[in-house]
C-alpha cells in the first residue's frame, strides 16, 4: 500500500510540474507573434507601381525620363500590423539600391529596392541593326554593312514614355557626318550624337580557331565572337591551328591574332604543340600582336609572354547542362586608375572606372581564367603581380578599386614599351547566353560594352 501511495504521489508531483512548465511556455508563446505576413503589398513612387519579387525580396521601379531619384517619397502598403523602415512617405535617396526592413510581430524581412529613371532612347535601329546607346556619354553608334549608302538612312527610334525626339523616327537622314538628336521631356532637353559607319578597311585581324574553317566552329561563344568580328572589320580572316602548323597560314600581313577559346578549361594539345607555339612566337617577335580572351588567356605561359608558371592561376567555369542565373547582381569590371586607357574608351559606365559586362538575370557559365592575387602565387597584390609577370594589370572585379584582388584584363609587356599581347579573362566576358533549362535566356543588356572593349583592344594592339 505504501508503494502504491508513493507512486501516486510521484505522479501527482510530475503532473503538477508539467502543468507549471506548460503554463510558463504558454506565456512565452503568447509573447511570440509568428503567424503574420511581412510581404509588402504595394510600393509606389509618384503614382508608379514597383515590381515586387517576394521570392528574392527585391523591388524594382522605373520612373519617367528626367525624374531625379535622389529625393523620392515612396507610398508603401503593408499587411495589418506591419511596420517598415524607412517609413512610408519618408524621403529617400535612391541613387543606390536601398534596403527596406519590414517587421510584423516577431517576423522580419528585408527588401532591396532599386529605383531608376527611364532612359530617353530605348532602341535605335537602321535596317534592322541595333545601335549601341551610351546614355552616360550621350552617343549612339552603329556599324552598317560595307557598301551601305550613308546619305539616305531611316532610323527607327523607340523612346521612353512622354519623350519626344528630333529628328523624328523614320526620318530620312544623311549620316555621312554625325547627326545630333534632341530628346526632351517637359523642361529637360538633352543632345545625343549618332555616328553611323561602315566597316573599317583595316587592320587585318586573324580569328584563330581549332576548326579547319570558320563554319566548322561549334562553340556558341566562339561563333558569336567571330560573327561580330567579321561584321565589324572588313580585314578579318579566319586562321586555323592546323594551317599555322603546316605553314599554310601566312601571318606576315596579319596585324593582330585574336584567339577566343571558350570550349574547355584546358587548352587543346594541337595549340600547345611546339611547332605551333614556335610559329606564333616568331610572328610576335617580328612585330605581331595577339589578343587572348576567355580560357585562351592561359596561352601567355606557352608563348613565353610571362615567365614560366606565371600564367593565370585561377581557371574554372561551368559547361552545359550546368550553369546558373544570378538574379541579384550585374557582373562587371573595375579599371580604377586606368580610366584613360584606350581599351575602355566609350564604355557605358555606372561610375568612373567601372562598367558592367553581364546583366543580372542572364544565364551564364562563368568561364574564367584570371590571376587570383591575395593568397595564391606569391603575388600579394597588383604591384607584386606586375613585378613577377612583367605586365600591366588594367582591370579587376567591380568591387576592387585598387586592382589588388584579381587580374581580369592585362597587357604585356608592362611599362611604356610597345604592347604585343592583351588578355581579357573575366567570367563576365560572355559573348553568347545559352538557354537555361531549355528556356530562352534573358538577353545581356551589356553586350555592347563587351563589343566596344574588344574593338578598342584590337585597335590598341595595332597602334601600340
Amino acid at each position: 500500500m505504501k508503494t502504491i501511495f508513493k507512486k501516486t504521489h510521484i505522479i501527482i508531483i510530475l503532473l503538477m510540474s508539467a502543468a507549471f512548465v506548460w503554463s510558463c511556455d504558454s506565456q512565452v508563446e503568447d509573447g511570440l507573434v509568428t503567424d503574420v505576413s511581412v510581404n509588402i503589398s504595394s510600393f509606389r513612387v509618384n503614382g508608379v507601381s514597383g515590381e515586387i519579387d517576394h521570392k528574392n525580396d527585391k523591388i524594382t521601379l522605373t520612373l519617367p525620363y528626367g525624374t531625379s531619384v535622389k529625393t523620392l517619397a515612396p507610398a508603401i502598403e503593408l499587411p495589418q500590423g506591419a511596420t517598415v523602415s524607412p517609413a512610408s512617405g519618408a524621403t529617400v535617396d535612391f541613387s543606390q539600391p536601398v534596403k527596406f526592413k519590414v517587421k510584423n510581430g516577431n517576423i522580419y524581412k528585408d527588401y532591396q529596392v532599386t529605383v531608376k529613371a527611364q532612359d530617353p532612347i530605348i532602341s535605335f535601329k537602321i535596317n534592322g541593326l541595333s545601335a549601341t546607346i551610351n546614355n552616360s556619354g550621350k552617343t549612339i553608334s552603329l556599324t552598317v554593312p560595307e557598301g551601305t549608302n550613308l546619305t539616305a538612312l531611316q532610323p527607327i527610334i523607340e523612346t521612353g514614355n512622354g519623350v519626344s525626339i528630333s529628328p523624328a523616327s523614320s526620318t530620312t537622314l544623311n549620316f555621312t557626318n554625325p547627326v545630333a538628336f534632341t530628346v526632351s521631356n517637359g523642361n529637360l532637353t538633352e543632345i545625343y550624337t549618332a555616328k553611323i559607319t561602315t566597316p573599317v578597311s583595316g587592320p587585318s585581324i586573324a580569328f584563330l580557331g581549332t576548326a579547319s574553317t570558320r563554319t566548322g566552329l561549334t562553340n556558341p561563344d566562339e561563333i558569336a565572337a567571330s560573327d561580330w568580328l567579321f561584321g565589324k572589320f572588313s580585314g578579318a580572316v579566319y586562321v586555323s591551328v592546323a594551317d599555322i602548323a603546316t605553314g599554310a597560314a601566312n601571318l606576315q600581313n596579319i596585324d593582330v591574332i585574336w584567339w577566343h577559346f571558350d570550349s574547355a578549361t584546358a587548352l587543346p594539345g594541337d595549340v600547345l604543340n611546339a611547332n605551333v607555339t614556335s610559329k606564333i612566337k616568331t610572328y610576335l617577335n617580328g612585330g605581331g600582336n595577339i589578343l587572348l580572351t576567355s580560357f585562351a588567356a592561359q596561352y601567355v605561359d606557352a608563348l613565353g609572354i610571362v615567365p614560366a608558371g606565371k600564367g593565370p592561376n585561377n581557371v574554372f567555369g561551368d559547361f552545359l547542362p550546368s550553369g546558373f542565373v544570378d538574379s541579384g547582381s550585374d557582373w562587371g569590371i573595375s579599371f580604377k586608375g586606368n580610366e584613360n586607357h584606350p581599351s575602355f574608351d566609350g564604355l557605358q559606365t555606372y561610375e568612373s572606372g567601372k562598367a558592367n559586362l553581364l546583366e543580372k538575370g542572364t544565364f551564364r557559365l562563368n568561364h574564367t581564367a584570371w590571376w587570383f592575387l591575395p593568397d595564391w602565387g606569391g603575388y600579394v597584390n597588383g604591384a607584386g603581380w606586375r613585378s613577377q609577370t612583367g605586365g600591366n594589370n588594367l582591370a579587376s572585379e567591380a568591387w576592387d578599386n585598387t586592382l589588388d584582388g584579381r587580374v581580369a584584363i592585362a597587357e604585356f609587356p608592362g611599362g611604356t614599351a610597345n604592347k604585343k599581347c592583351m588578355v581579357i579573362c573575366t567570367g563576365a566576358y560572355d559573348w553568347y547566353n545559352e538557354t537555361a533549362n531549355g528556356n530562352p535566356s534573358q538577353p545581356n543588356g551589356f553586350l555592347d560594352n563587351i563589343k566596344k572593349m574588344t574593338e578598342n583592344s584590337l585597335n590598341y594592339l595595332v597602334t601600340h
